[in-house]
């Protein structure tokens, strides 16, 4: 590489981390949830915003080959029907516990929104969507890592399935333990990221989040909630108050 295609480079370098500052400061962008306008949060807006716009918006993380595969722990919420364990819901607990003795013949995905078709799915119409199977390193907040194969549908082909409305934003998700998350359309619509009704060649295990969890592979392991039970389709973001991430310490944004 000669002199010539050095100086563009520094130049294109310089003038996104010139950009990047400029957008810490005002805090708001298009794709920007509004509460990072909180000073406490210009790290994570900076790495929000260093990945969007510095990374293609489709650029895959690596995947590994089923040698790679390792032992994955369960941890946090292993069984939100069980109301022994710190994050039973009592809301949802005895309605997990009932599918669960079932086979989860019986559960249900609701999806709504702003969507053309809302509806509810069965573990059978998952199935019936075109799955993907990938092997991916769950990275977790706590400091471990794990590799694990994933198996089920892209969430971008059931959206698609749905209909999702150009006005659409973000994507919710809640959960049978109680926990509520979203996503932006980048990270939703990821070629990666999936409704995994599968693990490592099986059913997906109860502490692991049967019968369907989020993998959403370019963030860290708490971005992936267990044991979906409703999506939701919105146009305006939500830091869902002193029940999501952001009020309890968490960054809304953990790429990776």
């Amino acid at each position: 590489m000669d002199d010539q295609d050095i100086l563009p480079r520094r130049q294109a370098l310089l003038g996104g981390l010139a950009t990047l500052g400029g957008l810490m400061l005002t805090g708001c962008t298009p794709e920007n949830p509004p509460t990072y306008g909180n000073i406490l949060r210009v790290a994570d807006n900076f790495t929000y915003q260093a990945q969007r716009l510095l990374l293609p918006r489709n650029a895959r993380v690596r995947e590994f080959d089923h040698a790679d595969i390792t032992s994955m722990p369960a941890i946090g919420t292993t069984n939100p029907g069980d109301a022994k364990e710190p994050s039973y819901n009592p809301a949802f607990g005895e309605t997990y516990d009932r599918l669960r003795k079932g086979g989860f013949a019986d559960w249900r995905l609701e999806v709504v929104g702003l969507v053309a078709r809302p509806g509810v799915y069965s573990l059978a119409d998952l199935k019936r969507l075109p799955s993907r199977t990938q092997i991916t390193r769950h990275t977790c907040e706590e400091g471990w890592s794990s590799i694990a194969q994933w198996t089920g549908p892209t969430l971008a082909d059931l959206l698609s399935h749905v209909g999702m409305l150009p006005a659409a934003r973000y994507v919710n998700f809640r959960t049978f333990d109680g926990f509520v998350d979203n996503l932006d359309l980048v990270d939703a619509l990821h070629p990666q990221t999936i409704l995994a009704y599968g693990m490592n060649g099986r059913d997906l295990p109860i502490g692991h989040g049967a019968p369907a969890r989020l993998r959403v592979e370019t963030q860290m392991g708490y971005k992936s909630l267990k044991f979906l039970r409703r999506i939701e389709v919105v146009r305006a973001f939500d830091d869902f108050g002193k029940d999501g991430n952001i009020q309890n310490g968490w960054s809304w944004y953990a790429g990776i």
